[in-house]
């Protein structure tokens, strides 16, 4: 059983347990380079033989950012593959469970240690990853004048081709095509939203859980913008026929040029506090609008959708250096005044942390603003427009060598896969793992697997703004959970309408 047959040919895997079999790297769509470059993903090419998935695929273009992850080099052009963890035995049909990896739309790979598969396959779930087109590639705006003209939102139908292969092959795998669930993190979990209300990717899945979802997604004027900027870091004119000749490599390094400019430039408003220019752009057509509005008009009922955000999203980015220094009371009010918080907020802000350092002021607004508030307002909007939706937040935190390990953005991830003993992990959960850990992780992946297999995590559905979520977090740890719940009524006069120039 270590042999399986797809539509495009044999794959054989290997044991990464005693039963369960992980197939690596199958392609599931064309290199998306030399004619398909800028394209919507194109059919794969079958092969004889049986063709051995013992590695991941290569990783798509991007800057090196993740220690310890895989690196991409120029020439590494088939990149649109996807992993399979899978019984070793015929025990299906199981649930199916699709991640979507995060990294600001420009960054990540499936081959995270973090994602592996293997306990959520042992624990019943057919899980599979995948790599998609990041950067300028996968959401880079290229303007009209080709012919016929380049698609927006590459990365998200690569998201849908990888879909398209789970529903045609899955069942070879043990899986149940009729019952796939759709997760994914911060830009992996966004882009899942996104899938929610696209008409291309209607009936690929019946479920989302959705992690820590950053948002809104961005105009056309602010992609097409993006566009001049890095073709002016890359010394081109931003017409289609220089983009298109212009090799990946340079075309990251332009972006990363841009994100530079934008922590230099503290007149550059939220992209100053937050550089990350690539995402989903509502261009009303692949993609119809933002998540936010999309669902409000009627996102698709049978979705059932499970959301969680961490009660510390955005002290991660300041321990890695991404977040711009806020450190003074005049810099908090210049970051109201550039994000154009309302009136009250800011005031609300300090009224809940009076003590508090200007810099974790700061880290808290910025976590609700890009993650927390968005992703509960998705799961009230889903439920208002008759779906069901789940609500949890993830406030696990304890002391370690370096003082408190904060429930901050990335850190639940480890926990509800299953894979708190790898070292890769440490950093983001504060050290070895503690048996109060373990059980918690027990739980995590309990709640998915039953989501994924009925619908219901555990816990009673939304209903209404008043719902408390459930608080996934050891003994010593649940009180973090009790500041971000009371701040929501701060955002009560914010919207999240798509970004603009």
């Amino acid at each position: 059983m270590d042999i399986r047959k797809t539509k495009d040919g044999l794959v054989r895997g290997h044991r990464p347990a005693p039963d369960i079999v992980a197939f690596l790297g199958i392609p599931y769509a064309a290199a998306p380079f030399g004619i398909n470059r800028f394209r919507e993903p194109r059919p794969v090419q079958a092969w004889e033989g049986v063709r051995e998935c013992q590695d991941f695929g290569p990783v798509a273009p991007q800057s090196a950012r993740l220690p310890g992850a895989p690196s991409w080099s120029p020439g590494d052009e088939d990149i649109l593959t996807l992993n399979v963890w899978a019984p070793a035995s015929d025990s299906g049909p199981l649930p199916v469970l699709v991640w979507i990896h995060g990294g600001a739309y420009t960054f990540g790979s499936s081959a995270q240690p973090d994602f592996d598969g293997t306990a959520l396959a042992a624990a019943g779930l057919v899980v599979v990853t995948f790599n998609y087109r990041l950067g300028f590639e996968g959401f880079g705006h290229i303007p009209p004048g080709a012919e016929p003209p380049y698609p927006e939102n590459r990365g998200l139908l690569d998201q849908i081709a990888a879909l398209q292969w789970v529903r045609e092959n899955i069942a070879a795998f043990g899986g149940d095509p009729a019952n796939v669930t759709v997760a994914g993190q911060s830009s992996g979990a966004a882009s899942a939203a996104c899938l929610m209300v696209m008409d291309r990717a209607r009936g690929l899945f019946r479920r989302v859980i959705a992690h820590s979802v950053v948002g809104p997604c961005y105009s056309v004027e602010l992609a097409a913008e993006t566009t001049r900027r890095v073709a002016a870091a890359a010394g081109i004119p931003a017409t289609p026929t220089h983009l298109t000749a212009a090799p990946p490599h340079e075309l990251v390094a332009a972006g990363d040029r841009v994100v530079d400019s934008y922590r230099q430039d503290p007149g550059s408003g939220l992209r100053h506090y937050n550089p990350v220019i690539y995402g989903p752009v509502a261009d009303g057509d692949v993609l119809p609008g933002d998540p936010l509005s999309a669902t409000a008009a009627g996102s698709p009922q049978e979705v059932d959708l499970l959301v969680c955000h961490t009660t510390e999203e955005y002290w991660l980015m300041n321990a890695v250096g991404s977040s711009a220094d806020v450190t003074t009371e005049e810099q908090l009010a210049r970051l109201a005044q550039d994000v154009h918080f309302p009136d009250d907020l800011l005031p609300g802000y300090r009224e809940l942390m009076p003590d508090a350092p200007a810099l974790d002021v700061c880290l808290a607004i910025l976590g609700d603003l890009l993650f927390s508030e968005y992703t509960s307002r998705l799961a009230e909007r889903h439920a208002r427009a008759g779906g069901r939706a789940f609500t949890s937040c993830f406030a696990r935190h304890r002391k370690g060598p370096g003082g408190v390990v904060r429930a901050w953005h990335c850190a639940d991830i480890p926990f509800a896969f299953g894979n708190l003993t790898r070292e890769s992990v440490e950093f983001l959960i504060g050290g070895p793992p503690s048996t109060a850990d373990h059980e918690l992780s027990q739980r995590m992946m309990g709640a998915w697997v039953s989501f994924a297999t009925t619908g219901d995590p555990g816990w009673s559905p939304l209903d209404g703004p008043a719902t408390t979520p459930h608080v996934w977090a050891t003994a010593d740890s649940t009180a973090a959970g009790a500041r971000n719940t009371t701040a929501r009524a701060l955002w009560r006069h914010a919207d999240f309408p798509p970004l603009r120039p």
